[in-house]
């Protein structure tokens, strides 16, 4: 069935009304569904579970086995409780938890008592690998005891370190982020334990504290089963701090001078591009952060070099709009959370897009230097930035850029804030930006539900721009676990361009409505079904639609044993003005076309050494019909060894012609040590008709100094014949020097 557009709009307008009520209305869910209000309940009128740190009065040897007298004497935590899959349960395995502290650093002990140890999933020991599919225990600081901003720091058995920011809010998390700390773990016949030891210098924190904000979570992968100190109801997430515990007897930290001083080098060379030389170098780069006090943190970067930094994972794009990848480079990781701006904007509108210094047009531009600073102060978190470009001849000119955000909380777990930027990557002068954002957040609303609405709007200016060059929005998010609710609207002016920003796509009003129904069956092995109901209508700024999508998953299901199966039906509509090139030589015409499309999905249980998902995409495509066949899997034969494959295929058949699109990548990760990785990440597609290789060393030699050796080697296909386009090999070597 195709809906004209003044039908869609009404759909849509119905749609809202409905999710708004639904996310009034949705406090307790039927009979038997199995929420965490139809358990022991978690009242947000409980008082705040507390456990002291034992002084760390004398030396502790990190190697995982709790044997020194020091952990005996400590206050502990054994009282978990189930998070999933029986909210308020006692969980399977007992955790026994421990802190010590003294004046230069924090140390953390657990114990996870197991009745099958053989169970234990445990693949990884890549650093940063993610852990959500292992065995793991996840600690959370909340060292402002703000309710909105943490650390997060996790361990499995096998050693892996994962550390990340609390975004604003707690929802999510930003894992790019790395932090100076140590792990050690060892296993036994009765489970395994941990220990990780975070110097002070690696965190920020309020001036004079005693105490901080605490949590622990731990996951039994086989079971799928979550258990944590504080805050275990299935509405809540880890890393909602205002939810936290409180780890008090903190002693009065020892900064010292504060003063960390990275000098790097990064030396080798390559053949940059076809029928060139070779050429090489020697980079010198220093990096130096200064405390401001317990609570801001400067930095100062010059000649920066990113030469370890992943390399981005090609993707097919079959729309009119620009993909958005993520940042990865440390000096734009550090305070991160501190510049997010807006709720709900995502990654498909930002103010402040840190890739936009240092990347233009796909090329390396060299960073002279860069400054910043970034903390909280009585409530009010800061971050300002400022870095000087080299300019690269027909790329970009040298230019300067900066950022300022300011943000202050108000009531308990609400904002207000604003944000500038100033410079042009490209050199287009007159370039500025202002905006401000209003966020009420509540996890207790009628209770224990958590509650969001959100306000913003933003205004830039360039030379020889446009006067409409204004944004604006609102946001309403409900997101609990049996419903979840987001009800969003735009509108984006013609001439919206952020120099320092990211938008996907101007001159618009966008409207969404997504609903979701997530109930907990007592059949049919099943854990949670998921009823999708997500939509969203954009037009022009005079009404006129542009695009529309239906997005349903009547069958969504995740079982007891971690696979899950789901079934989409999306109608999906595009107005182009304009002639639109979807892939190399096809060439779809202007006019409005509507079509349906559908999904198959099947994806193992991660707990198995072998797991994978297929996706099938099929139906309608503009005038014609699109098949995409997407598949990853995960081999793990051994436990230093991990296979990640990822390929897509795309078969797109128009009346504007045909086209098949293939992308494909494979990564080997040897992971020799937690400190000792190897990786090789290989590439293809057929839009560039390339292969491209990214290998990376990296042994962290301690947890001051890091050694990386990177390796790349690309090949395309010139006139049926693979040549050689480029390589490179690099070794970079960093130490901190910290006072």
């Amino acid at each position: 069935m195709r809906l004209r557009p003044c039908e869609l709009k009404c759909f849509l307008a119905v749609a809202l009304v409905l999710a708004a009520c639904v996310a009034a209305s949705a406090q307790t869910p039927p009979a038997g569904q199995g929420s965490a209000s139809s358990a022991a309940p978690a009242s947000a009128a409980a008082p705040r579970a507390t456990v002291d740190a034992g002084a760390l009065d004398g030396s502790i040897r990190l190697d995982g086995r709790l044997d020194e007298a020091l952990w005996q004497q400590a206050p502990r935590i054994d009282n978990l409780t189930m998070s999933e899959p029986t909210p308020g349960a006692a969980p399977t395995g007992r955790t026994i938890v421990r802190v010590l502290a003294d004046r230069r650093a924090l140390v953390i002990g657990v114990r996870c008592e197991d009745p099958d140890p053989a169970g234990i999933v445990s693949f990884t020991k890549a650093r940063d690998a993610s852990l959500q599919d292992e065995d793991h225990i996840k600690v959370v600081l909340d060292t402002f005891q703000d309710g909105r901003s943490g650390y997060v720091f996790a361990v499995n058995p096998g050693g892996a370190r994962y550390d990340a920011l609390v975004d604003p809010g707690g929802e999510t998390e930003n894992a790019n982020w790395d932090g100076l700390w140590e792990a050690a773990t060892s296993r036994d016949a009765g489970g395994w334990s941990l220990e990780i030891r975070i110097p002070i210098t690696t965190l920020s924190f309020r001036k004079g504290a005693a105490s901080w904000y605490f949590n622990v979570q731990r996951r039994i992968q086989r079971l799928q089963e979550i258990a944590r100190w504080s805050g275990w109801s299935r509405d809540y997430k880890v890393t909602q701090t205002s939810h936290a515990g409180e780890l008090g007897g903190l002693p009065e930290f020892d900064l010292g001078v504060g003063l960390t001083v990275r000098p790097a080098v990064t030396t080798g060379g390559g053949i940059p591009a076809p029928d060139a030389g070779v050429e090489g170098s020697v980079q010198p780069s220093l990096d130096v952060t200064q405390r401001l006090g317990s609570n801001l943190l400067g930095s100062l970067t010059i000649n920066t070099d990113f030469a370890e930094t992943e390399v981005d994972t090609r993707r097919t794009n079959l729309t009119r709009f620009p993909l958005f990848f993520p940042e990865k480079r440390t000096f734009f990781l550090e305070g991160s959370d501190i510049f997010a701006f807006g709720l709900g904007l995502g990654t498909e509108m930002l103010p402040y897009y840190s890739r936009r210094i240092g990347l233009v047009a796909g090329r390396e531009v060299p960073i002279l230097a860069g400054g910043k600073v970034n903390g909280r102060v009585s409530g009010t978190n800061v971050g300002a930035q400022i870095v000087r470009t080299n300019d690269v001849d027909a790329v970009a000119p040298d230019a300067t850029m900066g950022v300022v955000r300011v943000k202050q909380n108000v009531l308990a777990e609400s904002s207000v804030g604003v944000i500038a930027t100033a410079g042009d990557p490209r050199g287009r002068t007159g370039s500025w930006l202002v905006g401000g954002d209003a966020t009420y957040q509540t996890s207790r609303m009628k209770g224990d539900k958590n509650f969001l609405l959100g306000v913003w709007g933003i205004a830039m200016g360039r030379d020889g721009l446009g006067p409409d060059a204004s944004a604006y929005g609102v946001s309403l998010d409900y997101p609990n676990d049996l419903w979840d609710t987001v009800v969003k609207y735009w509108r984006v002016g013609q001439d919206f361009d952020p120099s320092l920003g990211f938008v996907a796509r101007s001159g618009v009003h966008a409207y969404t409505v997504n609903t979701e129904f997530k109930p907990r069956p007592d059949f049919w092995n099943i854990r949670q079904m998921f009823f999708e109901f997500r939509n969203s209508l954009v037009t022009d700024l005079d009404g006129q639609w542009e695009s529309y999508r239906i997005w349903t998953a009547p069958v969504n299901w995740r079982f007891e044993s971690g696979d899950r199966v789901e079934v989409n039906w999306t109608p999906t509509g595009e107005h182009l003005t304009a002639p639109f090139t979807v892939s190399p030589g096809v060439v779809i015409p202007p006019g409005s076309y509507h079509w349906t499309r559908y999904r198959l999905e099947a994806g193992t249980a991660s707990k198995r050494r072998f797991s994978s998902q297929v996706t099938w995409w099929f139906g309608g495509f503009y005038e014609g019909t699109l098949h995409q066949l997407i598949w990853t899997a995960a081999w793990n034969p051994a436990p230093i060894v991990t296979v990640e494959l990822a390929g897509e295929y795309d078969a797109g058949r128009l009346d504007a012609g045909n086209f098949d699109n293939t992308v494909a990548g494979a990564r080997l990760r040897l992971n020799l040590s937690p400190d000792l990785t190897i990786s090789s990440y290989v590439q293809y597609d057929t839009i560039s008709q390339s292969v491209g290789t990214n290998t990376r060393l990296r042994w962290t030699v301690s947890p001051a100094s890091d050694l990386f050796v990177i390796y790349n080697h690309n090949v395309r296909d010139y006139t049926d014949r693979w040549q050689l386009d480029s390589n490179q090999l690099l070794v970079k070597y960093q130490y901190a020097f910290r006072y």
